[in-house]
């Protein structure tokens, strides 16, 4: 997963989700990647490779319309699945938001972390920051992309943590992603995630 730090490597992924609502490996390699057979392991089940479990996030509004979920030491697995492996965190695995909202106009998303994160909105990729990099950010003005006031739309978040250093995984936006809102009123918006640890085969497969 971490064996060749390449920094921000764009355009490894095709630029409209998969038929499975996987993102599709399609360039030739850069420094970090190793193929689409190593690649489709992600965020895939395979038996032996990885193990799947689902974790929960919290949005919370911060005023103005704006919703907001930030660690800087996002390890929701750790002791978990393949466990730490004598780290101190359960480093490399993937994370994965499936989910949609209503577009509304003056709607916008944004997202600094490490390491690969794409976001596919309506199944079109709208930010890409692959590769393996300390925190860095994107974001997307849902005004640009074309899209009809009113309708549904699908929004599929897809973050890998491959280096054992940091991890942070910051969002900030103004749309409605909601799956469940708290008892309570709008204050927050709790996502249900799906997430894919990554164990030491996984890892192996990464360094081919």
């Amino acid at each position: 997963m971490e064996s060749e730090i390449g920094g921000l490597q764009t355009g490894q992924i095709s630029s409209t989700l998969g038929g499975d609502k996987n993102p599709v490996y399609v360039a030739p390699d850069k420094p970090g990647f190793h193929g689409a057979a190593a690649f489709n392991q992600w965020y895939n089940d395979t038996p032996g490779v990885n193990l799947a479990s689902t974790h929960a996030i919290t949005l919370t509004d911060i005023g103005g319309g704006i919703y907001e979920y930030s660690s800087s030491s996002f390890f929701p697995i750790d002791g978990t699945l393949f466990g730490n492996e004598g780290r101190g965190h359960n480093y490399h695995f993937t994370y994965e938001i499936h989910t949609n909202f209503t577009y509304q106009t003056g709607q916008d998303f944004s997202f600094t972390g490490d390491d690969d994160l794409w976001v596919f909105i309506d199944d079109e990729l709208v930010i890409d920051l692959g590769g393996v990099h300390g925190a860095l950010s994107g974001s997307v003005d849902l005004d640009t992309l074309g899209l009809t006031a009113g309708q549904t739309y699908d929004f599929d978040l897809f973050f890998a943590e491959r280096h054992t250093s940091q991890s942070n995984f910051k969002i900030q936006t103004s749309i409605p992603l909601t799956n469940t809102v708290p008892e309570g009123g709008s204050s927050a918006i709790l996502l249900g995630l799906g997430m894919l640890g990554l164990g030491v085969a996984a890892r192996r497969a990464g360094k081919r």
